[in-house]
């Protein structure tokens, strides 16, 4: 049952996707009754010329109904308290990504992420990182390799303007997310350009 999926859903910089991020977010919640956020302690703390935190984090609370996670110390129990089905990561910075691939759990989303792992339960990752093609590449490569690790299909979103940037088709995180809880990766995962009208 739908209703029965708790979805941790994480947010890390990228603040340009934000409010990509806040319509897919609200179709998580739409499709599944239990969203647990969570916001790294800089998502959660940084004003931009996208937003200011607090309107963010009030946009967030009030699609989701409970509190945010935005600490370490409140995402460590993830894991040992068995409190999600799917972690999802969107957006998610070449920072993250490169915490995830080596293995480190400085912010309450990466720790997130361990404690979620080690439970051998899916983490879907929609990547978003000016890298994606450079430093990052190494990074997705490595967990693409990985068990549990799920990625929503991405592409080059200016080849021109911005040679090595990638971000994630965001209208398909809960198909991902569907997917993921069964086990399955989207293909394909490299997405073409996208067509213009």
């Amino acid at each position: 049952m739908m209703d029965e999926i708790r979805v941790g859903f994480a947010l890390t910089g990228s603040f340009c996707t934000w409010e990509k991020t806040m319509t897919v977010l609200e179709e998580t919640a739409a499709r599944y009754s239990h969203i647990v956020p969570i916001l790294s302690e800089t998502a959660a703390a940084t004003s931009t010329r996208f937003g200011r935190a607090e309107d963010w984090q009030a946009r967030i609370l009030d699609i989701c109904g409970r509190g945010i996670i935005d600490s370490i110390r409140e995402a460590e129990p993830i894991g040992p308290q068995g409190m999600l089905d799917v972690l999802v990561i969107a957006p998610c910075t070449g920072n993250t990504l490169a915490k995830l691939a080596a293995g480190i759990a400085d912010t309450a989303v990466t720790m997130a992420a361990k404690a979620h792992l080690r439970n051998g339960r899916p983490v879907v990752v929609a990547v978003s990182t000016n890298d994606g093609l450079a430093g990052a590449g190494r990074n997705i490569a490595e967990l693409l390799c990985r068990k549990h690790y799920y990625f929503v299909p991405f592409r080059q979103d200016d080849p021109e303007g911005k040679p090595t940037s990638l971000v994630a088709d965001f209208s398909r995180v809960t198909e991902t997310i569907a997917a993921a809880l069964e086990g399955r990766q989207l293909q394909p995962v490299l997405l073409g350009p996208e067509k213009t009208p």
